[in-house]
């Protein structure tokens, strides 16, 4: 091919306006659908024509409610696509209703094809069920994180912002949209064009996918105190096998007493009660999000007596694991 003629083709490549196809679940966040679509309207502002264009498909393909309560009239239903398109799966709230047997079965004959797929928020749940996300690094939700990871054990899973493996993207939901489209925008039209959109949004300090989806210890617990954050990151990372307040005191070259008194002064509860608080809050997480049974859940989050989990569960939200359970699955059917 001549260099006038690869030159040629190459600018078609870049005047071609790039689809995406927005398919939005039941109950779906409105910011991380917003976020991303925004970028791309506000990127054909900037460059005065039509980079990018846009669908937005259901099942059913009538209307779609987000989590909020409005509904968004859809252009059309799960539809047959080219390869062309690129697929933004948006997910919010109860992923796993929301994920029906059609909706699988589409995402897995349009991935065939080769079409680039990704999961915006809780998303990654559906790519995920599809089989979609096998032996790719992903990220969702920090709140989803617990359950996916044990339901998807084939899943690489990162706490960042946003993760692109070859035709696989996910997104930890929220404003973490407009980091993976100005990075998307940034790889067709160039990061003069990617900035200028960020502007445009207020978006002033950009994240790559080196970025951690969570606030640092420090600034969630509102105490910038090295031992006591070091303490905290450790408890976090050992939910399964709870480590004692002694050998935690001595990793950080601490006495027990003095890891009391650090506690009751920065956090007003013992070691041993904000722990057991973490192991709890994950527990609640398996228990609403996936269908791992109670006594599982119990031993995921360091428990060896079901009993002795009910008993700390019931203390701590006043209803047993089995009560949550069946709440949770009644409004799933509802």
């Amino acid at each position: 091919m001549s260099l006038s003629r690869q030159a040629n083709q190459t600018r078609q490549e870049v005047d071609k306006t790039k689809r995406y196809v927005f398919v939005l679940l039941d109950n779906f966040t409105m910011l991380c659908f917003s976020a991303a679509i925004e970028s791309l309207r506000i990127a054909n502002r900037m460059a005065d024509r039509e980079l990018y264009a846009w669908r937005i498909i259901g099942d059913g393909g009538d209307v779609a409610y987000c989590s909020a309560g409005t509904g968004f009239k859809l252009d059309g239903d799960l539809d047959e696509l080219t390869r062309d398109d690129v697929v933004m799966v948006c997910g919010g709230i109860d992923v796993q209703a929301a994920t029906t047997k059609r909706l699988l079965g589409w995402l897995r004959r349009e991935a065939r094809k080769g079409v680039p797929m990704a999961g915006l928020c809780t998303a990654a749940y559906s790519l995920a069920k599809a089989g979609l996300l096998d032996g790719k690094k992903a990220t969702i939700h920090w709140e989803n994180q617990d359950s996916f990871s044990e339901e998807f054990q084939e899943v690489e899973l990162t706490k960042s912002v946003f993760v692109v493996d070859e035709k696989r993207l996910t997104t930890a939901g929220g404003t973490s949209s407009i980091d993976l489209m100005l990075k998307l925008i940034a790889d067709d039209h160039g990061e003069e064009l990617a900035n200028a959109v960020a502007d445009q949004l207020i978006y002033s300090s950009i994240r790559t996918d080196q970025d951690t989806q969570r606030l640092s210890v420090p600034t969630r617990i509102g105490v910038r105190h090295p031992k006591l954050s070091q303490v905290i990151q450790i408890m976090e990372q050992n939910i399964e096998e709870p480590i004692s307040p002694s050998i935690l005191a001595k990793d950080v070259g601490m006495s027990t007493r003095q890891l009391e008194r650090l506690f009751r002064r920065y956090l007003n509860r013992s070691p041993k009660r904000y722990y057991m608080e973490l192991r709890l809050q994950k527990a609640r997480n398996l228990l609403m999000q996936t269908d791992m049974s109670v006594i599982n859940v119990a031993l995921a989050c360091g428990f060896a007596s079901p009993s002795h989990f009910s008993k700390c569960y019931r203390a701590h939200y006043d209803t047993t694991p089995y009560r949550e359970r069946g709440t949770h699955a009644a409004r799933l059917s509802i």
